[in-house]
Formats: structure tokens, C-alpha cells, sequence
């Protein structure tokens, strides 16, 4: 994991529009970089800190899958804390509120170019807690990757962040049975995006299956 960390950070954060570099990643990585003082462009350097704190987050959850614990049941206990480590450095600068990182979203969101509206805030405790039961009783770490990163995408319980929490929770699934760190290529982000809808809207799951298969 570490040593795919900065590409890993370079592609996910790309697929989300945001406008990193190496000398950024490691920049934030290493802790030199301040808000205040030191990047024109704060947006992408608060959004490159938050990954690796958040990457740090589901490097701890892994180890503990290592040691023996249900790769379900963590993701279920410590999904959150990924999703509010990515977003604490925006927190620490005072551009959001402590209260926006913690729990599921109160809000309807919209996915920009897509047919799929996500779930009502609602319905989104008893569906999240629906995925996590179904990770439980899949016994096939492969099977709870796709499903995993598909249904909580398509689930979307955050504001924002949604996409690069679902491929932590995708590729933690695929530690769990022992398989490499998947990287999504930003250069393929038309045909990511395009299984997912396709697996959102029309219920065919399989082009998102031979796309993960094709990486």
C-alpha cells in the first residue's frame, strides 16, 4: 500500500477533477505544506492531505484484517473515520464545520452526468446497514470488492468524498482475500464512469466487472 500511495492519490484524486502533482502529494504527504501561506491553489493541496489521512486511516484498517478481523466488520466500524479523515484538513482551515464530516448526508444529492439519483437521506442508515450485512455473508473477498464499491457508490451517504471512499472500501476488500492495491486510471475515468451508470440504471453490473477485471 505505501508504496503504491502516491500513485494511488495521483489517480483517485485526478477522477474527482481535482488537479494534483507528485511535488504536491509529497509535499502534503511530508507535512510541509500550510494552508495559509504556501499553495495558490488550496483546494487540490487540502483535498491531496485529506487523501493520505485518510489513506493512513485504511492502511490501520487493513493491518487489522491482516491480524485475523472480519474484513466486514471493519470496513463497517471504521468506513466513517476514512471519510472524515479526508475531510478534517478542511475542517482544521475553517472552510467546513466539524459537524459536516460526521454522519451520513441530510441532504439530497445529484450525480453531475448521470441518469442515477442517489438514495433519500431517509433510506441511507437501513441501506448502509443492508451493504454491510451483505459483506458479512459474502464469502468471497472479490465479490465483496465489486459489490462493495458498486452498492455504496450507487448508496452515495455523503456529501462528498463518496467516490474515493468506494474504491478504499473496494480495495480493502480485495487485501481481505489477499490481492494486489487496485489502481482506476484517471485515463479511463469515461469507461469507470460509464460501468457504474450502466450497473446503476440499467442493473447490469457486468461492464463494471470486466473494467475492474481489465485493470
Amino acid at each position: 500500500m505505501e508504496a503504491q500511495y502516491k500513485l494511488d492519490a495521483y489517480h483517485s484524486l485526478s477522477i474527482e477533477g481535482y488537479r494534483v502533482t507528485d511535488e504536491l502529494i509529497n509535499k502534503v504527504r511530508s507535512g510541509e505544506w500550510k494552508p495559509d501561506k504556501d499553495d495558490l491553489d488550496a483546494r487540490n493541496a487540502l483535498a491531496a492531505r485529506g487523501y493520505w489521512q485518510a489513506f493512513q486511516a485504511v492502511k490501520k484498517s487493513v493491518s487489522a484484517i491482516f491480524q485475523g478481523e472480519d474484513s466486514a466488520e471493519i470496513a463497517e466500524r471504521d468506513l466513517s473515520i476514512w471519510h472524515s479523515e479526508m475531510f478534517m484538513p478542511c475542517v482544521t482551515a475553517g472552510i467546513i464545520k466539524p459537524s459536516d464530516v460526521v454522519g451520513y448526508r441530510s441532504h439530497q444529492v445529484y450525480i453531475r452526468n448521470s441518469m442515477h439519483t442517489p438514495l433519500s437521506p431517509d433510506a441511507l442508515r437501513d441501506a448502509m446497514n443492508t451493504l454491510f450485512s451483505l459483506l458479512k455473508e459474502e464469502p468471497e473477498a472479490g465479490v465483496r470488492a465489486i459489490l462493495g464499491h458498486f452498492l455504496f457508490t450507487y448508496i452515495h451517504p455523503y456529501m462528498d468524498g463518496n467516490g474515493r471512499v468506494g474504491r478504499f472500501l473496494m480495495n480493502t476488500m480485495l487485501a481481505s482475500g489477499g490481492y494486489d492495491w487496485l489502481i482506476i486510471p484517471v485515463e479511463r475515468r469515461s469507461e469507470y464512469m460509464e460501468a457504474l451508470e450502466k450497473a446503476s440504471v440499467s442493473r447490469d453490473i457486468v461492464p463494471f466487472v470486466k473494467f475492474l477485471s481489465s485493470i
